[in-house]
């Protein structure tokens, strides 16, 4: 939706997937994990304290101050 143009806003993103604008924000905030902790992720190799409650909290965005442990 947000590549082809359709939307552009994280409300109307949102209302087309049928799920609640804070949530999607949330979720867009994954993006801006650092990608050590990306690549971690898939590979099981994530801090043990990483989970999706902490994530879904507000980080640090600067990538060496991002701690999950």
């Amino acid at each position: 939706m947000l590549r082809e143009g359709n939307c552009q806003t994280i409300e109307e993103i949102a209302d087309g997937k049928n799920i609640n604008p804070s949530y999607l924000s949330r979720l867009l905030r994954m993006t801006l994990l650092a990608p050590e902790i990306v690549e971690a992720i898939p590979a099981g190799t994530q801090p043990a304290g990483l989970t999706r409650a902490k994530v879904m909290k507000p980080f640090s965005m600067e990538w060496q101050h991002q701690s999950f442990r």
